[in-house]
């Protein structure tokens, strides 16, 4: 299909400590029932889980009509305002999380040397981090020349793994090379006009004010609860006009 398109989503705790991993999850939460609201397919390739049911980091594939063209906004990093389960003094605490919408790319198209790879395996983890297979099925690899390093543990096999692994690398590497190119365009920009770009942070979600905030194009939303449970068509739409 002409508009059908798959995409490596990969969300990292920021700062923040264990209120950061747990924002992770629900932001990961939040694109999944997106996901399933848009019929995408979503499957979590790669996870790094905590014992406080957060994610260190967290990376699924999602396949889909329109999905990169309606996600690809949403890179960069969501910072979150609220009162965390373990606050006794009810004091907001700040934390954030990063999100890279990456587009899957053809093996033609970012050509990896196998020289270049570091492959190891190892036996995929739970909740917690506990090992939960006494094979080890899950792979990563590092890619030795720009120092990314990827996983898939997800598949059954090593092969599908190692396959799955390949695909998040491909995307990566295919992201550090228009992002190197962006910065050096952006340098010349600087040079010219100076420096005006904003903040780093694209989002802000407000829990005690309701108030969902995003900085790129000024606009807010409230009702986070129905957000997060992958009510985002109003913020999709938002940048659509």
């Amino acid at each position: 299909m002409e508009n059908w398109q798959k995409i490596i989503l990969e969300i990292r705790a920021g700062a923040g400590g264990d209120e950061s991993a747990i924002f992770a999850a629900d932001l990961a939460r939040m694109y999944q029932r997106y996901a399933q609201k848009r019929a995408w397919m979503f499957t979590i390739l790669d996870y790094a889980p905590t014992s406080t049911n957060g994610y260190k980091n967290i990376t699924a594939e999602l396949e889909g009509e329109h999905v990169y063209d309606d996600l690809k906004q949403e890179s960069g990093v969501h910072r979150v305002q609220r009162v965390p389960d373990t606050e006794r003094a009810g004091r907001v605490h700040t934390s954030t999380s990063s999100v890279a919408i990456m587009p899957l790319v053809k093996a033609e198209e970012v050509p990896i040397n196998n020289g270049d790879l570091e492959i190891s395996f190892f036996r995929s983890s739970g909740p917690g981090g506990q090992n939960v297979n006494k094979v080890e099925t899950a792979v990563r690899i590092v890619h030795k020349p720009t120092g990314v390093v990827v996983a898939s543990q997800n598949e059954r096999s090593q092969a599908r793994n190692k396959d799955k692994a390949m695909e998040i690398l491909r995307a990566k590497v295919f992201e550090a090379r228009i992002q190197a190119e962006h910065d050096r365009v952006s340098g010349i920009r600087r040079e010219l006009i100076g420096d005006g770009e904003r903040s780093e942070k694209i989002r802000t979600y407000n829990f005690p004010q309701d108030r969902i905030t995003d900085h790129r194009i000024e606009k807010k939303w409230h009702n986070i609860p129905k957000i997060m449970e992958g009510d985002m068509d109003k913020i999709i739409e938002a940048f659509k006009k």
